[in-house]
This record gives C-alpha cells, sequence and structure tokens, in this order.
C-alpha cells in the first residue's frame, strides 16, 4: 500500500476522532478543503462513505465506524512506538562492536571503557581482537584500532 493511502486513514481517523473538519484539519496543518478532497478520494478508492456530513456536524458512517475501529488503536500503537523510540535518542544503548590488535584493546580501549561503561549501562561493547586488516563496514564493526602503518590506505 502506499504512503498516501496510509496519509488518508490517518486523516480519516483525525476527521471522525474529532468530528469535524475545521479541528482535524488544524490538528494535521492542511486546509479544510485538502482535508475534504482527501476524505473524498479515501470514500471513493473503497467505494463506501465513511462519513456522514451536515453543515453542523460528522459523524462516521457504519463502515466509518468499523473502519474507525480498526485503525485507531493501531495509529495509537505506532505513535506510542515512535514516542517510545524518540526516548532512545535521548539515552545511548546498542551494541559497539570494534575490532583492534590486542595491545590496543588492553592499553587503550579498556582503560577509556571502564571509566565510560559505568555511566552508560545500556551500552554493550565487543571487542574482537584481530591482527589482521579487517573491512569493517563489511564485517559490520562499528571501529577499528590498528597500529600507525597497519591502517589500510582505504
Amino acid at each position: 500500500m502506499a504512503a498516501e493511502k496510509f496519509d488518508d486513514l490517518f486523516a480519516f481517523v483525525a476527521v471522525a476522532r474529532e468530528g469535524s473538519f475545521t479541528k482535524a484539519a488544524a490538528q494535521l496543518g492542511v486546509s479544510q478543503s485538502a482535508l475534504s478532497h482527501t476524505i473524498r478520494g479515501l470514500e471513493t478508492r473503497l467505494g463506501l462513505r465513511l462519513l456522514t456530513r451536515t453543515t453542523r456536524s460528522v459523524s462516521t458512517s457504519e463502515a466509518g465506524e468499523r473502519l474507525l475501529q480498526t485503525l485507531r488503536p493501531r495509529f495509537e500503537e505506532i505513535e506510542d512506538e515512535l514516542a517510545a523510540l524518540s526516548e532512545l535518542r535521548d539515552k545511548p544503548a546498542g551494541t559497539i562492536r570494534i575490532t583492534a590488535a590486542e595491545h590496543a584493546a588492553n592499553s587503550v580501549l579498556w582503560p577509556k571503557l571502564a571509566k565510560f561503561l559505568p555511566d552508560y549501562p545500556d551500552i554493550k561493547v565487543e571487542i574482537i581482537v584481530d591482527y589482521g586488516l579487517t573491512d569493517i563496514v563489511a564485517q559490520r564493526y562499528d571501529a577499528g584500532v590498528r597500529l600507525g602503518d597497519q591502517v589500510e590506505k582505504t
């Protein structure tokens, strides 16, 4: 399903929830006429009337109510998950993979990480001791530490 079709469904949920094209348009940041056109397009595409409109009110039809009961919890779930993901932005977490020679791991990385990791318990570090030249992109490492002349030129 194309993204604009999800936008149509999201617009429908907003109108149905607000019971008003004016309020829903303000919430979505679009004009009333654009929102009305979007809903008309959705109804045409589905071949069903989803909203009953009068000059003073908007309510869902039977088909509209059924669609609303299906969509609303799913959109709320998506909104909740997006909010939870935004919390990750404020709190570092995840796994960092580093390839290093043994000397670099013992003398440089571990002493620095020993000071860093207690403040960030949600960060896990994997240090793989390797003496060869490793393609850190292909091997999905976040970083590689080598002594000066052991660094690949590319």
